[in-house]
């Protein structure tokens, strides 16, 4: 076995940094042109077309947590690991319909926030921000701490240098482009990130096969190969339900499906679905070999650069880097955006100044974002346990949000009562779980407490919603240029 060593050199890995830092921020600045206004800053002027759609939803759930705690679920969960993480593309299958409804009944719409304070009224609406922006943050902070983790990994820069460099480079290109830059520069990514994950599958299998690797796997670490190991099925459910409790609720996704023409986001959604299917089962797989190709992984969440750099060698290893800054940037990048967005709009201009014309809208949100950047690289400084322990602490918060969200778009009974019960039961005894049973229990049991208590609540207090009451018009919106757009 082989002492864990950087692939690159410090040097080289500098100007890697260095010169994809400088791509993303020209291109982000180039395609933030666009925004001339808040509505083209926050939803991109809504004129997303198919190909851009798609691309952005895909570049975006392919982040530092697919391309890195995939091969850490492959790793300590095996065979059904990968599985496991796979299943969180149905959260984009699932969310097809839902954005083509919310396009429909909330043509005007900006954030998920604008769809639950509508819905079920401001108590909920409260609870669902406290939410909302706490998964956001801590989506955010678990990719910071992903980029300063990789760049040490692989060329032996410092966390905390790799890290801050990761986090300013996202904050400057989406400050001048919102929306229109994240969109525009996630097309790139995600045409980088698909080459490369192929390019290093290819290399993983000219170097070790199929079946040398299921037997030093089975020597070493039988478990990995045990079909009936609890703790990977439970992992099965609990992270189909924090994949599908991430995209529903976030506003990462709700502003794309408000930005995507109406005939365009279910399609988008769909495809996307698809193009990520494979990404963590190749990761996965890729992390199953480490023992076969004699690697020492001292961390479980750095397996993947690790074996995809050792496999390509240092000519290699420069794809490796540039597949998962990809993947970080194409996340970081839309989260800023997205909670920036769901900040200004739904506290700032909704409960502290509804008065505020775009230019201090404008300011606003260019200040949140840089304070977003801000906090994350304070809390990301310490590392704070592994990525799987820190996203996952927001899992049943996110996954007890699934029900309020799909009862409220399609059930006229459904009520504020079961939305804000469930969210706030759901949560609770989620996180209960989380610290008992251990995090991979946490979403499941999350959403399964939000699912009855809105059902009953359902079943108790029945009402009658009018689905007209979701279609409000912002007074920024001039419905006029809605008639013109210019092509995404």
């Amino acid at each position: 076995m082989e002492h864990q060593s950087y692939i690159i050199s410090p040097e080289t890995g500098w100007l890697l940094l260095a010169v994809l830092g400088v791509l993303w921020i020209v291109l982000g600045m180039y395609w933030g042109r666009k925004a001339k206004n808040m509505e083209g800053f926050m939803v991109a002027g809504r004129n997303v077309g198919l190909a851009f759609g798609a691309a952005t939803a895909m570049a975006t759930w392919v982040t530092s947590n697919t391309t890195m705690l995939a091969p850490q679920f492959a790793l300590q969960l095996g065979i059904w690991g990968m599985i496991a993480y796979s299943t969180a593309s149905f959260g984009l299958f699932l969310f097809a319909p839902l954005a083509k409804r919310i396009r429909r009944l909330m043509p005007f719409g900006f954030t998920s926030g604008d769809f639950i304070r509508l819905r079920y009224g401001r108590s909920t609406w409260f609870l669902f921000l406290v939410i909302s922006i706490f998964y956001g943050f801590t989506w955010l902070v678990s990719m910071g701490m992903a980029g300063g983790i990789l760049m040490n990994a692989i060329a032996g820069i410092p966390y905390e240098l790799g890290m801050t460099v990761i986090l300013l480079v996202c904050v400057v290109y989406t400050l001048f482009g919102g929306l229109y830059a994240v969109i525009g520069t996630d097309y790139i990514q995600s045409l980088i990130i698909l080459v490369g994950i192929v390019i290093v599958g290819i290399g993983v299998l000219t170097q070790v096969n199929i079946d040398t690797i299921y037997t030093n796997v089975v020597n070493e670490k039988p478990m990995l190969m045990n079909a009936l190991m609890p703790a990977a099925i439970m992992a099965i459910f609990n992270n189909m339900l924090f994949g599908l409790g991430e995209v529903f609720h976030s506003n990462v996704w709700w502003s794309r499906a408000f930005a995507m023409r109406e005939e365009v986001g279910k399609k988008a959604y769909i495809l996307s679905g698809f193009f990520w299917f494979p990404v963590p089962i190749a990761a996965g797989f890729i992390a199953l070999t480490s023992s076969s190709l004699g690697i020492n992984i001292t961390s479980p969440d750095m397996v993947g650069p690790l074996v995809s750099a050792h496999v390509l060698g240092k000519a290699g290893a420069v794809i490796v880097f540039a597949v998962f800054f990809c993947s970080l940037a194409s996340s970081i990048d839309s989260l800023l955006a997205a909670t920036s967005d769901l900040i200004t709009e739904d506290i700032y201009r909704k409960m502290i100044n509804p008065r505020a014309g775009e230019n201090l809208l404008r300011k606003v949100s260019g200040g949140i974002i840089i304070g977003l950047g801000l906090l994350s690289w304070a809390v990301c400084m310490p590392r704070i346990g592994t990525l799987a322990t820190v996203l996952f602490f927001a899992g049943p918060m996110v996954g007890s949000t699934i029900w309020p969200i799909i009862t409220g778009l399609f059930w006229k009974k459904a009520n504020a009562k079961g939305a804000l019960l469930g969210m706030l039961l759901g949560s609770s005894l989620g996180l209960i779980a989380y610290f008992q049973l251990g995090w991979y229990t946490a979403s499941l049991i999350g959403a399964a407490v939000s699912m009855v208590t809105v059902l009953i609540c359902t079943y108790f207090f029945p009402e009658d919603f009018e689905w007209k009451g979701l279609n409000e018009a912002h007074a920024s919106v001039d419905k006029e240029s809605m008639k013109v757009k210019s092509k995404v």
